[in-house]
This record gives structure tokens, C-alpha cells and sequence, in this order.
């Protein structure tokens, strides 16, 4: 709550992409209609979410464009409009270096503990062996 300015109003979930995926159900909606077009139950069942809110959220998605929707029959199918996605893909993607980095840095030092263990175990055995003789 504190970092939000209290003069400041929110902007609507509705106003663009990036205040529509700030809501984590709908960024899980978004990655169920990945592969394919589904109809809400399929939404419903998946995502253990209750149809009136998973209706809710494809309205928000679909009001900024990152959902399309077509009616086969009595049914309405949602699939994502990844040309709408493509900002926030190249957003995310400016961070990519960073974590690149990070991820570096986390494998260089879980390789330097195996290591470490590795040596540990070793100098180990080879004083049981010592001993033993």
C-alpha cells in the first residue's frame, strides 16, 4: 500500500495491457489459451476459478485486445491475440539480460558448492581408506 500515491488515482484495468495483466488470474488465462482456443468451461474446469469470475477477466482481456473471441454454435471460444501481447513481450524482454545474469551467477555458485562437497566427500573417503589400513 505504501508505494501507491494517495493523490494519485489507479489507472482501470481496462485502460491498456499492462494494468490488465497485473491481475494473476487473468495473466493464468492468458497462459491457458496459449496453445489453443477454449470455451470458458474449459477455463472454469482448468483453472479451478468460478465461471462468473473467469467471464469477468475474459472481458477485461478481451476489452484491451489480448483475447479474441468467436461463437461456434451456442458456444463462445477464447483464444490470446498474440499480436496484443507482443508489448508486453518486448518489455519483458528488456529484462532479459538482467536475469540472464542472475541465473549466471545463482549456476556458478550452486557449480561451487557441488564442487566443494564433491572435494569434501573425496578428502573423506580417502581418510576412511587411511584408517582403515
Amino acid at each position: 500500500m505504501g508505494m501507491y500515491c494517495r493523490g494519485m488515482p489507479r489507472a482501470a484495468t481496462t485502460s491498456d495491457a499492462f494494468n490488465a495483466v497485473a491481475e494473476v488470474r487473468r495473466r493464468d488465462i492468458l497462459g491457458y489459451l496459449a496453445l489453443e482456443e477454449r470455451p470458458v468451461g474449459d477455463i472454469v474446469a482448468s483453472l479451478g476459478m468460478e465461471q462468473p469470475s473467469v467471464s469477468k477477466h475474459l472481458r477485461v482481456l478481451k476489452d484491451v485486445g489480448l483475447v479474441q473471441v468467436r461463437r461456434e454454435g451456442r458456444h463462445m471460444l477464447y483464444r490470446t491475440n498474440a499480436e496484443a501481447i507482443r508489448p508486453l513481450h518486448e518489455w519483458a524482454s528488456t529484462f532479459k539480460r538482467f536475469w540472464g545474469h542472475q541465473l549466471g551467477r545463482i549456476k556458478e555458485r550452486a557449480e561451487g558448492k557441488r564442487k566443494k562437497v564433491e572435494s569434501h566427500v573425496s578428502s573423506s573417503d580417502g581418510q576412511r581408506k587411511e584408517e582403515e589400513r
